[in-house]
C-alpha cells in the first residue's frame, strides 16, 4: 500500500469493521456510518483520496471522515446533541415498595419473599423521604417506576408515593411520569380505576405463549399465571381505549434456555394480544438465575441464533403490513439513522448508573441502578450510594462508587471498545462484569454482552443494505 501524506492529513477520526461478505462499515465519533468495499477502504487508509469515486468522496466528507471546516462544525453540534443526557441528572427512579411476591419465577432477580413477610415492605415515612430525594434531581423529566417483589402487595405505600409525588410536582412543575411493573396477580377494577385516574402506566411480564410463560413464571397455588396476565392485558388496553388515554400496556419478555426453542411462537403471542412492540431480553445471572444458571442460561451464540430467527420473522410480518417492532433493534436504529439518542440506559457511554437511574430499596438504601439493588438482595452491598434519611441527592452523585461506575462504563477508555466500529451505539454494564468476573473494570470486549451486541449490530447493518427493509421497516421504526 502506497501512502499519500497529503491525503492522510485530510482524514478525520473513524473506526471500521468488516461485515460478513458485504464490505466494511465505517463509523465516526457521533455514529454516522458508511459502507466501503475493500478497494475503497485501501484507498482511504493510504490517503489516495483522488481515486475514490466522487459520490464516495462526498459521502466521506459529509461524515467528517474526510475533514473540512463544514464537516467539523456539524460533528461538534451532533456530538453535543447526542450526549445531552450527561448534564441533565437522573431521570429514572426505581422504587422497590416491597420484596413480597406470590410468584416463584425461575429467573427471579430480586430474591422475592413470601406474602407473609411484611418486614420487607417500605413504610410511608421511608416513602416520603424517597420522593423528597427524587425531586432533588435537576432533570426536568422524572419517571417513578414501581418494582418489587410484586408492588401491588404494598398498595397503600404505592398510593402514598403517587399522591405525594403529584402534590410536590404542583410546585416543582416537572414532566412527571409514573409506571408500575406488575405481574397483575393482585389487579382488580378498583386498582385499575385508581391508575386510570392518576395516569399510572402499567407494564407486565409476558414470556410468550402459555406453555412458555407458565414454565418461566410460576404462580403460587397452582394458578395459571399466563391466563391471568392475558386477561388483564386485554382489560387494561380496553380501558385505555375507552378513556382515550395515550397509554398502551407494555410488556417484557425474558428469555430462558427453554424459551429459545420458540422464536415465532413468542412473537405471535405478542401480535395476537395487540402489542405493537416487544423487547427480546436475554436472561441475566442475578438472583435466582445464578443458582439455576445451568438450567436457565445459555452462551451468547444461543441468544444470537434465537434473535436472528425472531427478527427475520418480525421483518417478514412488517413487510406484510403488520407494524411491529423489536425494541433493542429500534434503539440501535435511532442511534444509527437519526441525530437523536433514545437515552436507553443500558446502551450509553457512560452507562446510566446514578447519572441516569437510581434504585430505592424498601429500607431507604439507594443503589446505583436496578442491578445494584439486585446484588444487594444477594448480600452484596458494594453498589450502595447512600440512604434517603442520611444523604441528599447530591451525595449520591459525589459517592466514589458513582465515579467508578462512570469510568468503568466509558467506552473510549476501555480496551477493545475504544477502537470498535460499534462504539457510538453500544454500552456495557459494569455490574454484569463485576458479577461475572469480580471486577467492574473487567475486559468488556468479547464478553457475553459484547458478543450479543456486536452480532445484533452486524445483523442490523446487513439488513440496512436491503432497500425494501430499510424503507418499509427500519425507517418507520425510528419515526415512531
Amino acid at each position: 500500500m502506497d501512502f499519500n501524506s497529503a491525503g492522510l492529513k485530510k482524514l478525520g477520526f473513524f473506526r471500521y469493521r468488516q461485515l460478513n461478505g458485504s464490505g466494511y462499515i465505517l463509523t465516526n465519533e457521533v455514529g454516522d456510518y458508511c459502507l466501503l468495499d475493500s478497494g475503497s477502504l485501501d484507498l482511504l487508509l493510504s490517503g489516495d483520496l483522488q481515486r475514490l469515486t466522487s459520490q464516495k468522496y462526498d459521502e466521506l466528507r459529509n461524515f467528517g471522515i474526510i475533514r473540512d471546516r463544514h464537516s467539523l462544525d456539524r460533528l461538534a453540534r451532533k456530538f453535543a446533541s447526542k450526549n445531552y443526557f450527561l448534564e441533565r441528572g437522573t431521570s429514572l427512579h426505581i422504587v422497590v415498595v416491597t420484596l413480597r411476591c406470590d410468584h416463584k419465577c425461575t429467573y427471579c432477580q430480586s430474591n422475592s419473599r413470601g406474602l407473609r413477610e411484611k418486614q420487607f415492605d417500605m413504610d410511608k415515612e421511608t416513602a416520603r423521604c424517597v420522593v423528597d430525594r427524587i425531586f432533588e434531581s435537576p432533570n426536568r423529566d422524572i419517571i417513578i417506576e414501581f418494582q418489587g417483589g410484586e408492588p401491588l402487595v404494598n398498595l397503600e405505600t404505592l398510593k402514598f408515593i403517587v399522591e405525594y409525588a403529584k402534590d410536590k410536582n404542583v410546585r416543582a412543575n416537572k414532566n412527571l411520569a409514573i409506571t408500575i411493573v406488575s405481574n397483575l396477580s393482585f389487579m382488580n377494577k378498583q386498582i385499575l380505576r385508581y391508575f386510570m385516574d392518576n395516569d399510572v402506566a402499567v407494564c407486565t411480564s409476558l414470556d410468550g405463549p402459555e406453555h412458555v410463560h407458565n414454565r418461566n413464571r410460576v404462580a403460587s397455588g397452582a394458578r395459571n399465571s399466563h391466563r391471568n396476565t392475558v386477561k388483564w392485558i386485554k382489560t387494561i388496553n380496553a380501558e385505555y381505549k375507552k378513556h382515550k388515554l395515550y397509554h398502551r400496556m407494555n410488556s417484557l419478555a425474558t428469555l430462558t434456555k427453554f424459551s429459545l426453542k420458540y422464536p415465532r411462537e413468542i412473537v405471535d403471542e405478542y401480535v395476537r394480544l395487540g402489542f405493537k412492540e416487544m423487547h427480546l431480553r436475554p436472561v441475566s445471572p442475578f438472583g435466582n438465575s445464578r443458582r439455576l444458571w445451568r438450567k436457565l442460561g445459555y452462551p451468547a451464540d444461543g441468544f444470537i441464533g434465537f434473535y436472528k430467527k425472531a427478527m427475520d420473522y418480525i421483518i417478514e410480518l412488517n413487510l406484510k403490513g403488520n407494524a411491529f417492532l423489536e425494541r433493542t433493534a429500534a434503539v440501535f436504529l435511532k442511534k444509527i439513522i437519526t441525530d437523536r439518542d433514545p437515552n436507553f440506559l443500558d446502551l450509553r457511554s457512560p452507562c446510566g448508573a446514578v447519572i441516569g437511574q437510581l434504585a430505592y430499596y424498601v429500607n431507604g438504601d439507594v443503589y446505583t441502578c436496578d442491578e445494584g439493588r439486585m446484588l444487594a438482595s444477594m448480600g452484596d452491598d458494594n453498589f450502595k450510594v447512600g440512604n434517603v434519611f442520611e444523604h441528599t441527592f447530591r451525595d449520591f452523585f459525589d459517592n466514589p462508587v458513582t465515579k467508578a461506575m462512570c469510568v468503568a462504563s466509558y467506552l473510549d477508555d476501555l480496551p477493545g471498545c475504544s477502537d470498535c466500529a460499534y462504539n457510538p451505539y453500544c454500552g456495557i454494564c459494569p455490574l454484569y462484569n463485576y458479577f461475572a468476573e469480580g471486577n467492574i473494570f473487567s475486559q468488556a470486549a468479547n464478553s457475553r454482552t459484547c458478543r450479543i451486541n456486536s452480532a445484533v449490530l452486524d445483523y442490523i447493518f446487513e439488513k440496512l443494505q436491503d432497500k425494501r427493509i430499510r424503507e418499509e421497516v427500519f425507517l418507520k421504526w425510528v419515526e415512531r
